[in-house]
């Protein structure tokens, strides 16, 4: 059990003797949980193997599943590479810092416990104040995971951090509430056309505005073989679940509705405990109890921000089923998709 040190700080006025604090933990090889734009990172010296192998320890995540390394500034990404492609300089002018993470080449600095045990790296500018100046102040490049048990769905607040990491971390840095609300994109830059291997919030369509033709991983939204060896983070496992069995409901939104309610009715007259997780538009057409929206069809971002914090509300009610309406998976809506269908297993119903 780790005496966790609880640092406080306002990223619209930042502390920085307080970050110091935090900073120094890492540089000296500890782990320290902070926020960026996306969700709470769990952050260690990724350039010292025996302080990357305390982020796996503390979320007992698998070590085959690659970190993404977080910088403080553009040229801090010189010696963890070894080239840098015109199209990864033209997606590093326009979306850097912010919520996009890069694949390169490795350079022989970076351990292979941060890659999976790949030639390839994963790097991104973070664009959260906090996230940028602690890294800063560290000296050091910070290979850093969401900062939650793995599996579980991914902390956009403190308390998620503090509820799967106390005892377990040196020092989680308090800093208010995330803002995308999932994890960055993944853009494979080692290939001839750039693949995402992960939506976030940088989208596919803004991508092609900039560098052309994109592809897709077809495993995105798609179950992923035992024997893949994961290129990014959250192509293999498990991801994103709470403790309840999540179930989605696809097809037109009017049958979404009766076939949900029309399964929760059958579920609670089992002795289930059943919640719904609808939207604006439809948290008045469901029965019963232990409905949550996660925002308005019509404004996806914010349904993405609230994604993680609802299905972590229903932990908190203990509800034995989560029933979820699906969204139209462009834009961000291919984010929201993805991180559903892990955390439903690819347990779909269809209306």
């Amino acid at each position: 059990m780790i005496n966790t040190k609880f640092i406080n700080i306002d990223p619209d006025n930042i502390d920085m003797e307080k970050l110091k604090i935090a900073a120094d933990i890492l540089k000296n090889g500890g782990t320290v949980a902070f926020p960026t734009e996306t969700v709470y990172g769990l952050g260690a010296n990724a350039l010292c193997e025996e302080a990357v192998k305390k982020i796996f320890k503390a979320k007992g995540r698998p070590s085959d599943n690659p970190l993404i390394v977080h910088v403080s500034k553009l040229e801090d990404i010189n010696e963890l590479v070894l080239e840098i492609s015109e199209k990864a300089q033209i997606v590093m002018e326009k979306f850097w810092p912010g919520p996009i993470t890069l694949i390169f080449k490795k350079s022989d600095i970076v351990p292979k416990i941060v890659t999976g045990g790949l030639d390839t790296v994963a790097i991104r500018l973070p664009s959260h104040p906090i996230a940028r100046k602690l890294i800063k102040l560290s000296g050091v490049p910070v290979a850093a995971p969401s900062a939650n048990l793995s599996g579980k769905p991914s902390p956009t607040k403190e308390k998620h951090v503090t509820h799967d990491l106390m005892g377990r971390v040196d020092a989680i840095v308090c800093g208010g509430d995330t803002e995308v609300g999932v994890e960055s994109t993944v853009l494979d830059l080692t290939s001839n056309v750039p693949m995402i291997l992960r939506p976030g919030g940088i989208t596919k369509e803004d991508l092609q505005e900039v560098i052309g033709k994109v592809e897709t991983d077809p495993a995105i939204l798609s179950k992923v073989e035992s024997n893949l060896v994961p290129k990014s983070p959250g192509m293999k496992y498990t991801h994103y679940s709470p403790n309840a069995e999540v179930i989605l409901v696809d097809g037109r939104i009017e049958e979404v509705v009766k076939v949900i309610n029309k399964v929760k009715k059958e579920k609670e007259c089992e002795g289930y405990k059943v919640g719904v997780m609808a939207t604006e538009e439809t948290k008045d057409k469901y029965f019963g109890e232990n409905i949550i929206s996660l925002g308005s069809r019509k404004d996806l971002k914010t349904v993405a921000a609230n994604l993680f914090k609802v299905l972590r509300e229903f932990d908190e009610k203990r509800v034995d089923i989560v029933l979820a309406e699906t969204f139209e998976e462009v834009g961000i809506g291919q984010a929201i998709m993805n991180r559903l269908m892990k955390a439903a297993g690819y347990n779909v119903i269809h209306a």
